[in-house]
C-alpha cells in the first residue's frame, strides 16, 4: 500500500479566530521597551554620541551644520564622557590617549555644560606657541604648504569676516556667484599627521607666549586659526578653553552622519533634502 502524506480539511486550515495565543500584556511590552531604551543608553555612553557644529573654528575640515558621531572607547572613560558626571570618580578607566592630530570633543574646563570640538596640536609634555601665525611645536616650526583659496558662499559682504589687513577677500566664483576666498594652507604635524588650516590675517591669536603642556593635559586648536577660541586663550565661559585636563575629553571624532547648509525650512520637507550636503555624509576622521 502506498503511504500518502495526510492533507488537512479545508476547515482546518488557519483562521484568525481560531487562534488561541495570547496577545502581548502591557508588562511584556513595557519590558520590550525598557531594554531598548537600556541599550540605547548603552551605545550612547559607551560606544558613541552625536554631537553637531554650531561653529566655523574647525573650517574648513569640519562645517558649521555638520553632525558627528564621536567615539567614545578609544580613550577610555572618564566622568564627562558618561551619563551624569557628578556620580563617577576622576580619572580615566581604560583605553588610550589621544594623539597629535587627533580631532576630539571635549567639555570647557570653565563650562563643562558646554562641549566643543578641536584638534590635539600639543601633548602633555610639549612646548607650543605661535609666531606670526606659524605654529611652533618643540622648538620646531610646523610645516605649512599653501594651497588653493577656501571658497564660501556669501549673501553680502558681512558673510565675509575680512580682517582688517588680512588675507581674506570677498569676490565672484567661476560661476559669477558672490564669494568670501580664505588662504588655506596644509599643515603636517610632528608624526606625520596632514590636514587644512585657513588664515584670514593678522590677528592677536597669531603671536602667543609659550605653553608647557603639563601631565594630563592637552593643547587643543581649531583649524580655522583666526577665528577660534582654543587653548591659546584662557578659560572662561564663551571663549577659550587653555589648557584641557584629559578628564574632559569625551571621545574622537569618528563621522560626518549629516550635513545641513542650514538653508531647510521645517515647514517644507523638500528643503530639508535640498539643504543637505550630501558630500560630506559619511566623511570620516
Amino acid at each position: 500500500m502506498n503511504e500518502t502524506a495526510e492533507i488537512g480539511h479545508p476547515e482546518e486550515e488557519y483562521r484568525p479566530e481560531n487562534d488561541q495565543r495570547k496577545p502581548p500584556s502591557i508588562w511584556s511590552r513595557l519590558r520590550v521597551l525598557a531594554t531598548l531604551v537600556i541599550l540605547a543608553l548603552l551605545v550612547r555612553s559607551l560606544v558613541v554620541a552625536p554631537f553637531n557644529i554650531p561653529s566655523r573654528s574647525m573650517t574648513p575640515t569640519m562645517l558649521v551644520g555638520d553632525y558627528l558621531f564621536a567615539a567614545k572607547w578609544p580613550y577610555g572613560y572618564s566622568r564627562f564622557s558618561l551619563p551624569l558626571p557628578g556620580l563617577w570618580p576622576e580619572g580615566r578607566l581604560g583605553g588610550g590617549r589621544p594623539e597629535r592630530g587627533d580631532i576630539v570633543v571635549f567639555r570647557s574646563p570653565a563650562d563643562p555644560d558646554t562641549s566643543y570640538v578641536k584638534r590635539v596640536i600639543g601633548l602633555p609634555g610639549d612646548r607650543v606657541r605661535m609666531s606670526d601665525g606659524q605654529l611652533i611645536i618643540n622648538g620646531e616650526r610646523v610645516p605649512r604648504t599653501q594651497v588653493s583659496d577656501f571658497e564660501e558662499p556669501a549673501e553680502d559682504a558681512g558673510d565675509c569676516p575680512v580682517i582688517p589687513l588680512g588675507s581674506a577677500r570677498l569676490g565672484s566664483n567661476a560661476d559669477g556667484q558672490l564669494t568670501c576666498f580664505t588662504p588655506r594652507y596644509r599643515e603636517t604635524l610632528p608624526g606625520g599627521h596632514s590636514y587644512f588650516v585657513l588664515d584670514a590675517g593678522d590677528t592677536t591669536a597669531d603671536t602667543t607666549q609659550l605653553f608647557v603642556v603639563p601631565e594630563g593635559h592637552y593643547f587643543l586648536m581649531g583649524d580655522d586659526r583666526d577665528r577660534s577660541a582654543d587653548s591659546r586663550f584662557p578659560p572662561e565661559p564663551g571663549g577659550g578653553v587653555g589648557l584641557v585636563p584629559e578628564d574632559y575629553i569625551i571621545g574622537r571624532a569618528l563621522v560626518i552622519f549629516w550635513s545641513t547648509d542650514g538653508s531647510a525650512s521645517w515647514a517644507n520637507p523638500v528643503s530639508w533634502f535640498s539643504a543637505a550636503r550630501w558630500d560630506r555624509i559619511g566623511h570620516g576622521y
